[in-house]
């Protein structure tokens, strides 16, 4: 239990963290700092979902990108 206390990604579901990172830095800056497809050509929050929740490696990155993103504010 204190683990996830200390947990940013605690309670954040996957759509709450990709909304926070296209607000922050927009679809172009987001595409640039993790080049996925779903980043750079057409993006939305929907069709990006459907790649993160389908590819570990790619969530994995967006997670990383969030954390560091939380650092700095």
């Amino acid at each position: 239990m204190t683990e996830q206390a200390n947990n940013p990604l605690h309670g954040k579901t996957l759509e709450m963290i990709l909304n926070e990172l296209v607000e922050y830095y927009g679809w172009e800056e987001l595409g640039f700092r993790i080049n996925i497809r779903c980043f750079n050509e057409n993006p939305s929050i929907k069709s990006s979902l459907v790649f993160l929740r389908r590819t570990p490696w790619a969530r994995e990155k967006v997670e990383r990108l969030y954390l560091k993103m939380l650092k700095r504010r």
